[in-house]
């Protein structure tokens, strides 16, 4: 079947050195793509930060059937999105906190 997403993943967690992760991105994705990912990224950081759906929209050029999309999942129990930001926090702040939480 090829490459899936998982072997995708194992890959990218499996690099430490953040500016060869960048440059693996940049080189593997499209310029649009990058742009699509990190706008995609910035949303949920927004949604995060409470801004409104509409706001979002306005701010970053999307559609409100994107900026849902993202609502809805940063919603979902086990969110990865959540796990992330909350991770993000966490260090942040100087604390730990897992998925398993």
């Amino acid at each position: 079947m090829g490459t899936t997403i998982r072997d995708i993943a194992r890959l990218l967690a499996g690099i430490d050195d953040e500016q060869l992760l960048t440059e693996f991105l940049t080189e593997l994705l499209t310029p649009a793509e990058v742009r699509r990912i990190e706008q995609r990224w910035e949303l949920v950081k927004l949604l995060e930060e409470g801004v409104s759906q509409r706001e979002i929209a306005r701010r970053l050029g999307i559609s409100l059937c994107n900026i849902t999309r993202g609502s809805r999942e940063l919603k979902k129990p086990g969110s990865a999105f959540r796990t992330i930001l909350d991770n993000k926090e966490c260090e942040h702040n100087g604390t730990d906190k897992s998925r398993t939480q």
